[in-house]
C-alpha cells in the first residue's frame, strides 16, 4: 500500500474499527492490525479502544456527535449582503448593531 493510500480520515478509521469489532477482534488486535498496515498514519490506541467500546455497546454511526456550544457558520450570501447594506448606510455602525440586526453572536 502506498503512503498516499494509507492516509485515512477519522471516519474511515472508525469504519475499520467497527468492521473488526463486528468480527470479534479486541481493541489491541485491531490496533496492531491497523499499525501493521497504516504505520505512522494509524490512529492512536486510545482512539481505537474508545471507538471499539462504543461499537461494542451498539453504536452504529462513525460520525462525530454534535458538540453543544459549537459555533454555527453564519457566512451566507444573504448575511454578507445585509452587512454590506448596513455598512454602506452607516460606515460607523457598531458591531453590536450588526449582530443584533442579523441575530447572530458578535463573537
Amino acid at each position: 500500500m502506498s503512503a498516499e493510500s494509507s492516509n485515512l480520515s477519522n471516519i474511515e478509521h472508525r469504519a475499520v474499527i467497527k468492521y473488526f469489532v463486528k468480527k470479534g477482534k479486541t481493541p489491541k488486535e485491531i490496533f496492531e492490525d491497523m499499525v501493521s498496515v497504516l504505520q505512522e498514519s494509524a490512529p492512536l490506541y486510545t482512539m481505537v479502544k474508545t471507538w471499539a467500546r462504543l461499537f461494542q455497546q451498539g453504536r452504529e454511526s462513525c460520525d462525530d456527535d454534535p458538540r453543544p456550544g459549537r459555533p454555527v457558520t453564519v457566512v451566507t450570501e444573504e448575511n454578507v449582503r445585509k452587512i454590506e447594506n448596513l455598512v454602506l448606510a452607516d460606515r460607523r455602525i457598531k458591531l453590536w448593531l450588526i449582530s443584533d440586526e442579523l441575530q447572530i453572536s458578535k463573537e
